[in-house]
């Protein structure tokens, strides 16, 4: 048995074996006492640049290059290790004589990594202004790139990083560093950590990969994985990053994914790429369009995206990459430059794939389409498209034109969100499937981004005096007719249930502005918050009411609205009021004081991402939901409904990594969607069904969907023609009013022919539905030119006709006169009380919560339109629980059988009504709580392991007996004593010797025998 707690240098002894038996690399030798210790080994280089058929010269020009950029004292490290990558990369250019060629000599062999010279060294002595002394340094052809400092078992993994990050300073060894590609640091407890020059410790990341070998030390087993020689070149070949002034080293997901990627680009093939909100795509699209470009000359790369803000950003991170990329400027723009040969990388708007309103409807989309395909652009080289958020992009016409313009072209696409069932074969359609996933729940895992905790609170209004409501409608109704009051009704109703009242938004108000004080990081101006608002109205209501609160100043409103003077040109209705639009216009002129929307809230965000003391608080309502990545942001406030990619996208924002004081992502919930979220994080961490991606063809799929979209078109079309054709000839618009309406002045015509106006608005809707859904697609669905023409005359008459007829009977009504009127009485007579949270989970993570007591599997199986009912989800809940407690009952009877009974009896309470479903949900978060820690509150201290939590629930509570049985077994217990008599009866003797009853010493043992501890 080996000893526990051994010295750092049996663990570096071992990893020094571990390199040269089992890695191949050749060892130096200890190089405590040994003078000149360099970063560019030239005894080693020289003789290796020789095998290789290099001249004296060459190899003389070459060191003094790689030196001369190693050891440039004008620059700081990041440049210096910069200019040697490229060194490394591409070789060094050297010209012996006049007049002879310029030869490339080639520091590493990237295409043979076996071919290069392998080797380490311990104990490696750097004479600096400190002297320093790296454990280990690898070496590739005498050329230093990698250090790894170990520490014992004992001692944390941090401070070897922190010993790495230190060296790396002018103070001490600064200069060693500039060829350095990859810093270790690592124990035998918690395994290996890495980063490149510059990486904070909270950045250093943890490799992953076949988690299932557990034959290894973690260390042992991750420096196998990454410096076996194939590896470590290419990590060093096609994943280092030089980012803006920061050095990037690839996760394990990322790598894995660009691998996954790149067999796909071989073959030309396209799919997906889902690796979650906040795990890092726009480097993967940086690192897979890189190699694309380099291992094929023809290949061309054109990266869309459906947002200006996304367009920048993808920019600017190629341009700080080193990557020259054209951002072009108009879809003629685009064009022309995909039918040169440069540039070969690109980036573009989807909406510029069009001419102006192309996207939007118009009906020259068709004519537009026929063009392109009859015309494709004339593409120079192999092209690859990569589409970022395709979910969202890959709708309707938008992808028509893409591949009506490129049909020859491969389609990657990016999304930080799974394909939802109403995008997913669409989708699929373009892309094909799954290339590689990284999900919500693995990234939490791997603390790529942190978890998130849920809180909701419940702010309850009501009416304050319904009678002087009453007299209101009576006075406003007079004079119209039934469908004119009910417009009026549901305008109001619509109003009360979706758009606040002043009292709520103030409780609301008022409850962020506590939080500012009170809730760590939103009161120490390191962290920021977001208020998500239903529309702009409200973003601007809530901002005004802001300015009132000491967040003024710090608070900015960011909405899709740019205000022009054309907004209210026909909002003034003589009544001396102030409409919704009007408002909007008057809140940002006065806030945006002359600038323009853009330059405000481009500096807004500036601030919200560099200076959270300086901008607290960011209302929104749709824009900075995706995409917008702010470390400090930590609070989320939701007062709009929201679901699906939307909600869970929004959710995201809160769980960026911002040092160790950020713990978790916080959700506040004002619209009670805690079964969106969960449904939400359910289907982003579920196992994938890619089957339909992979066993059945995508044109399949097409035409399936097409054939049922232009049957529900057909039909539509044929329940038009038959109501209307019963009108007498010449059947205009005089005979269509006489059917549908009779005589107008007469009111018994009216209500005679109410049933027809009905058919009429029903049958309407259909159309616009049906012509709606397959309208990008008519041709591909099989209609000839003159089918759709006749089609689109069919619905521009069946739309002007209902207008028509809704006017001539009345039953319309232009409700801007009384909207100021009901904004009014909303913030008068409905009155909001303090919130309140109601929410029992919000101390424990929704991983947790959700993922990880299989409720996310549960509500994944579930039909679509069962998901939001509450009698679903409490019985979801409860057989998830149900089942932790059968699964965990054998290693803890007594425990378990209490929790079980504790369940039945909630269950039975919600039976019969007994509780509210907010007092079933807190006693439900209690239970599952208690039934994931295995244990109960009144668990004594010292009771603090699984072994011990058993045999003290199993002993009625009996703690000093319980603790005697668990340090008699422990000190009996022989090695592998399962399923062997002898052994187990050695610790049978000893619950005998405690319990002095053979039933009893039986009872125990099975509980004991589940126990891993023992």
């Amino acid at each position: 048995m080996s000893p526990i707690g051994q010295p750092e240098r049996s663990t570096q002894k071992r990893v020094i074996a571990l390199f040269r038996t089992e890695l191949g690399y050749r060892y130096l030798g200890d190089w405590t006492d040994r003078t000149g210790n360099s970063n560019v080994e030239e005894a080693l280089l020289t003789p290796y640049l020789t095998r290789n058929g290099y001249s004296p010269e060459q190899i003389t020009k070459a060191v003094y290059a790689l030196r001369t950029e190693a050891d440039n004292h004008n620059r700081g490290l990041y440049e210096n290790n910069k200019a040697v990558y490229s060194l490394l990369r591409y070789g060094v250019q050297t010209k012996i004589e006049a007049g002879k060629v310029t030869e490339t000599v080639k520091l590493i062999n990237w295409a043979e990594p076996e071919k290069n010279d392998f080797a380490i060294a311990e104990e490696v002595t750097l004479n600096g202004n400190y002297e320093r002394r790296p454990d280990i340094v690898l070496y590739v052809n005498g050329i230093a790139v990698g250090v790894l400092e170990l520490k014992n078992s004992r001692i944390s993994i941090g401070d070897g990083i922190r010993q790495n990050i230190s060296n790396q300073t002018s103070q001490f060894n600064e200069w060693f560093f500039s060829t350095i590609q990859f810093i270790f640091a690592g124990n035998d407890s918690e395994g290996l950590a890495y980063g490149a020059i510059g990486t904070p410790e909270k950045y250093f990341l943890r490799w992953k990969e076949d988690e299932q070998d557990d034959a290894h030390y973690k260390l042992d087993k991750y420096l196998l994985r990454m410096c076996s020689k194939q590896r470590l070149i290419e990590l060093m070949h096609d994943f280092v990053l030089f980012d803006g002034g920061i050095k990037k080293l690839p996760r394990a997901h990322q790598y894995f994914g660009i691998k996954a990627a790149q067999k796909h680009a071989r073959e030309r093939k396209g799919g997906i790429i889902w690796h979650t909100q906040g795990s890092g795509k726009s480097i993967v699209m940086v690192l897979l369009a890189k190699w694309i470009l380099e291992n094929n000359p023809n290949a061309r790369v054109a990266i869309i995206t459906d947002r200006d803000e996304l367009d920048k950003q993808i920019e600017g991170v190629f341009t700080e990459a080193g990557e020259p990329i054209k951002r072009t400027s108009s879809g003629r723009d685009l064009i022309a430059q995909l039918g040169q040969a440069r540039p070969r990388l690109l980036c573009s708007l989807v909406h510029k794939f069009g001419r102006k309103g192309a996207t939007r409807g118009d009906d020259n989309f068709e004519e537009f389409i026929r063009e392109l395909e009859a015309q494709p652009c004339q593409t120079v080289g192999e092209l690859f498209v990569f589409v970022d958020e395709c979910h969202r992009t890959q709708s309707g016409k938008l992808h028509r034109v893409m591949k009506a313009l490129m049909p020859n072209a491969v389609f990657i696409g990016f999304t930080g969100t799974p394909l939802l069932k109403k995008d997913k074969q669409t989708s699929l359609e373009v892309f094909g499937g799954y290339i590689h996933t990284y999900k919500f729940s693995e990234a939490v895992e791997d603390k790529v981004v942190l978890d998130l905790l849920y809180e909701a609170r419940d702010i309850d209004q009501r009416l304050g005096s319904e009678a002087k409501i009453d007299a209101w409608f009576d006075i406003k109704t007079r004079g119209l007719n039934d469908w004119q009051k009910a417009a009026l009704r549901e305008q109001w109703g619509t109003m009360q249930k979706v758009l606040s009242s002043k009292a709520r938004m103030d409780r609301v108000v008022a409850d962020i502005v506590f939080d500012f004080s009170v809730k760590p990081r939103l009161n120490d101006d390191r962290g920021n918050a977001l208020l998500v608002a239903s529309s702009i109205f409200e973003a601007c209501k809530y901002f005004t009411l802001f300015q009132k609160t000491p967040l003024k100043d710090r608070c900015a409103v960011i909405t899709s609205y740019n205000p022009m003077a054309r907004d209210i040109t026909l909002e003034d209705t003589g009544a001396n009021s102030q409409t919704d639009k009007q408002f909007i216009y008057e809140t940002y002129i006065d806030l945006l004081k002359g600038q323009q929307t853009e330059a405000y809230e481009d500096r807004a965000k500036d601030q919200f991402k560099h200076e959270p003391a300086r901008m607290k608080l960011l209302v929104v309502v749709d824009k900075l939901l995706t995409g917008f990545d702010a470390p400090p942001c930590t609070y989320l406030y939701i007062d709009k409904s929201m679901q699906d990619h939307g909600l869970f996208q929004a959710i995201c924002r809160t769980n960026r990594l911002d040092g160790e004081e950020k713990d978790f992502g916080y959700i506040v919930d004002y619209k009670d969607l805690f079964k969106k979220v969960e449904n939400a994080i359910a289907v982003y961490t579920s196992e994938l069904d890619n089957s339909s991606a992979n066993g059945v063809d995508q044109q399949i799929l097409l035409k399936d969907r097409l054939k049922k979209s232009r049957e529900r078109l057909d039909d539509a079309l044929e329940a038009f023609s038959l109501l209307c054709e019963p009108v007498e000839p010449p059947k205009g618009e005089l005979e269509h009013i006489h059917y549908f309406c009779g005589n107008t002045e007469l009111p018994d015509d009216l209500k005679e022919r109410e049933p027809r106006r009905a058919a009429l608005y029903k049958t309407a809707a259909q159309l616009i539905r049906a012509f709606a859904n397959i309208a990008d697609e008519l041709e591909a669905a099989g209609y000839t030119a003159s089918d759709i023409a006749h089609i689109k005359t069919q619905l521009k008459t069946c739309l002007d006709l209902r207008e028509i007829i809704r006017k001539a009977s009345g039953e319309t009504l232009d409700l801007k006169t009384y909207e100021a009127d009901m904004r009014h009485l909303i913030d008068t007579y409905i009155e909001a009380d303090e919130p309140r949270k109601i929410s029992p989970f919000d101390d424990m993570p929704l991983l947790d919560l959700i993922v990880n007591t299989g409720i996310a599997d549960a509500i994944n199986r579930m039909p679509a339109g069962i998901k939001s009912s509450r009698e679903s989800i409490a019985e979801t809940i409860e057989n998830n629980v149900r089942s932790k407690i059968i699964k965990e009952h054998l290693s803890d009877p007594a425990f378990y059988d209490s929790m079980s009974a504790l369940l039945d009896e909630i269950i039975a309470a919600r039976h019969s009504r007994a509780i509210e479903y907010e007092e079933y949900l807190r006693r439900i978060a209690v239970l599952a709580k208690r039934v994931a820690a295995g244990k109960g509150e009144d668990t004594p201290a010292e009771v603090d392991t699984p072994g011990r939590r058993a045999l003290y629930n199993s002993l009625n509570k009996d703690e000093a007996l319980a603790l005697k049985i668990d340090n008699a077994i422990k000190k009996v217990r022989p090695d592998d004593w399962r399923g062997i008599q002898a052994r187990e009866n050695e610790i049978k003797r000893a619950l005998y010797e405690l319990l002095n009853d053979k039933a009893e010493v039986e009872r125990i043992f099975l509980i004991v025998k589940q126990q891993r501890e023992y």
